[in-house]
């Protein structure tokens, strides 16, 4: 794999899960932006939200952009629900949009094994009717940016990944 493969979508619709498995079924490095910053913070995501705030954290999510454009090459990434707001998006890889109805994910939030802790993790979910507008709003800029769709509710994760791979030609 000679370029990076970029996975956006909203919060809790699988990237890290079809990223590692992907990571794994073709040997390539994966990487997750959201971990990338707590590791570079030494704090969680929601500890970062909690203490400085949304607009330091999108800083963060852009210094992260910054060095994956500069220094990573040949990996997934999978990225925060937000970080397809950074402004060189495009340069760092083919951008592969998981897409699935807000419905679906909070389902898929909600049923998960670990439940509680899945939706405690993402501080933008806390609310439902926030979380629906903040999709909304999100949607048509996850579309127009994406080189390649993925439809989750239709498709199984090996499905995923096939799809993913043919696409970008892995």
């Amino acid at each position: 794999m000679k370029n990076n493969i970029i996975l956006i979508g909203f919060m809790g619709v699988g990237k890290g899960t079809t990223a590692r498995a992907f990571a794994k079924k073709y040997k390539v490095y994966n990487i997750d932006t959201d971990d990338l910053i707590e590791s570079k913070e030494n704090k969680e995501v929601k500890k970062i939200f909690e203490k400085h705030g949304e607009a330091y954290f999108r800083k963060q999510e852009q210094e992260t952009a910054d060095w994956i454009e500069k220094c990573v090459h040949g990996t997934f990434v999978s990225c925060g629900g937000g970080f397809y707001k950074v402004d060189n998006l495009k340069k760092l890889g083919t951008v592969v949009l998981l897409d699935a109805s807000f419905e679906w994910i909070h389902k898929r939030l909600k049923t998960a094994k670990n439940a509680k802790a899945k939706l405690a993790k993402r501080p933008l979910f806390s609310e439902e009717k926030k979380a629906k507008k903040l999709y909304n709003e999100r949607e048509k800029a996850y579309r127009k940016l994406a080189d390649v769709v993925v439809d989750v509710e239709k498709l199984t994760l090996a499905e995923q990944i096939e799809f993913i791979a043919k696409k970008c030609k892995v």
